[in-house]
């Protein structure tokens, strides 16, 4: 009875694996890919049920005998999400997701109702970006009036799941920063910020329990039984997906800058106390570990890469091909990757565009480069901004999909120009949540157990995947990071004059 279940729900799959915590092996990771309705207005949603018919068919797939080892599970889930619950526990409407830009007019509206973006983080900590949870309530006001008069419970993707699998609703601080009303220095729920979302009606009855990120629920007997999962399984608090990835990736102690290159592109680290950016260049938010974790997220990342392979007819497994046949700077062509808006630099109504085409740098090779390196110098953007607020890296260790790539680790290691590594374990979101949930299983048994120790334990890296700086690139690259800088000038003059 040694094993710990990781649950990943993610925008493009939901996945699930099982770690023998004994053995430290990864003895089980299955798969289900996840329908997105996307529109023309920037709407993107999920039906909540498919999460969970994800998820039981996930489990479904993994050997029985092995299902009843697992002592702990835990969940990890896309932030930002709003899943509407009547007063029954019914879901009243599609999930609205992170990227999500249909609600940017909401957001800045709910801004100047709370007296403009620096006032937001003089109560919380955060400006309300685009594709937060606080902005989806007057969408929803809005759009789906009848949902949000039968609105009963407020949850993210992450609680519903959790919600399925104890019945209980509840939320813990790392997930619940990323909805913009959560107050990250002190960690309890803004007033002021409730207010101003809805004045009307006090959204504080909507909002679950905060929980510490150490604590431990009886699963549902029924959906145990569903999952053919021991009834004296318990489920951890889990979290967002970027908090899990921490845990999988040992950033529960300050010093290591992690890097996620998924559907969308994150930067963040560990620390000890609240690190709030007044100017709001990234996220204050909280961890699923006890502390807090800044972090910068960009809205375009593997969905640049895979939107130029599908366009130019070929998969993103043959990408590292193309850039191996390419120079850095993609001889001179530019993509601003905005395919779903972006939220940094905060561009909500932007659209990708291409920019330096000639008639040598226009093939398929070419404008896959571009994508890449243009999803690259988003996360640099971001990443100076950690730099001029004093904080210092030594290595950068790489999670998501995209950390595969030997072509993608070594172009973060020439454009940052520090040495990459990459966790051995696969799929660091959900390794992470099945860390948190050994973590709170053996603080439950009475242990003082810090998790930085648990980190450091089960956390290894693949010493065949460490990529370091070459000098020669690293120059190449920055004459091209300048350009981007010079288009993205451009893209917020042109993008501010767009009508909303």
């Amino acid at each position: 009875m040694s094993c710990f279940a990781g649950i990943d729900a993610g925008t493009q799959s939901l996945k699930v694996v099982v770690y023998d915590a004994a053995n430290r092996q990864m003895v089980a990771s299955v798969a289900e890919e996840l329908p997105l309705d996307s529109r023309d207005d920037g709407s993107r949603e999920q039906d909540p049920s498919a999460w969970v018919d994800a998820m039981r068919s996930c489990f479904a797939r993994i050997d029985k005998g092995l299902r009843q080892r697992i002592v702990g599970l835990a969940v990890s889930g896309q932030q930002h999400g709003f899943v509407a619950l009547g007063p029954q526990g019914n879901v009243l409407a599609p999930a609205k997701l992170w990227c999500d830009t249909s609600t940017a007019s909401e957001s800045e509206a709910l801004m100047a109702e709370i007296g403009g973006a620096d006032a937001c983080i003089r109560e919380a900590g955060n400006p309300i970006m685009t594709g937060y949870t606080a902005s989806k309530l007057p969408w929803t006001r809005k759009h789906r009036p009848d949902a949000y008069a039968r609105l009963a419970t407020i949850l993210l993707p992450h609680d519903y799941l959790n919600f399925v699998l104890t019945g209980q609703r509840y939320c813990e601080h790392g997930d619940a920063s990323g909805t913009g009303w959560l107050d990250v220095r002190t960690r309890r729920w803004s007033r002021a910020l409730l207010r101003a979302t809805d004045p009307r009606r006090d959204l504080a009855d909507c909002l679950p329990a905060l929980v510490p990120a150490d604590s431990l629920f009886a699963i549902d007997a029924a959906e145990a039984d569903l999952l053919g999962l021991p009834r004296s399984a318990r489920v951890a608090a889990g979290g967002g997906d970027n908090m899990m990835a921490a845990w999988g990736t040992g950033a529960v102690a300050p010093g290591r800058l992690v890097m996620s290159l998924g559907t969308s592109g994150t930067l963040f680290a560990y620390s000890d106390a609240p690190v709030v950016s007044d100017s709001g260049e990234w996220a204050a938010f909280c961890s699923s570990s006890g502390g807090w974790l800044p972090l910068i997220c960009t809205m375009n990342c593997t969905v640049a890469t895979e939107a130029v392979a599908r366009l130019c007819g070929f998969s993103t497994r043959d990408g590292d091909a193309h850039i191996a046949a390419t120079a850095p700077g993609a001889d001179g062509l530019t993509l601003l990757p905005f395919f779903n808006g972006e939220r940094t630099p905060d561009l909500p109504r932007a659209r990708a565009a291409l920019h330096g085409m000639d008639l040598a740098n226009t093939s398929p090779a070419h404008l896959y480069r571009a994508a890449m390196e243009g999803a690259t110098f988003s996360l640099r953007y971001g990443f100076d901004a950690f730099v001029r607020a004093g904080m210092n890296f030594d290595r950068i260790v790489l999670t998501g999909g995209g950390a595969n790539s030997g072509q993608w680790r070594q172009m973060v290691a020439d454009v940052f120009g520090l040495p990459v590594q990459v966790s051995a374990q696969a799929e660091g979101a959900a390794f992470g949540a099945a860390l948190q949930a050994l973590w709170a299983v053996r603080r439950a048994a009475g242990e003082d157990i810090a998790p930085s120790v648990v980190c450091d334990a089960h956390v290894i890296h693949d010493p065949s995947r460490i990529a370091r700086p070459d000098r020669h690139n690293s120059q190449a690259y920055a004459a091209a990071y300048q350009r981007f800088l010079h288009h993205l000038d451009a893209a917020r003059v042109a993008h501010a004059a767009i009508p909303a």
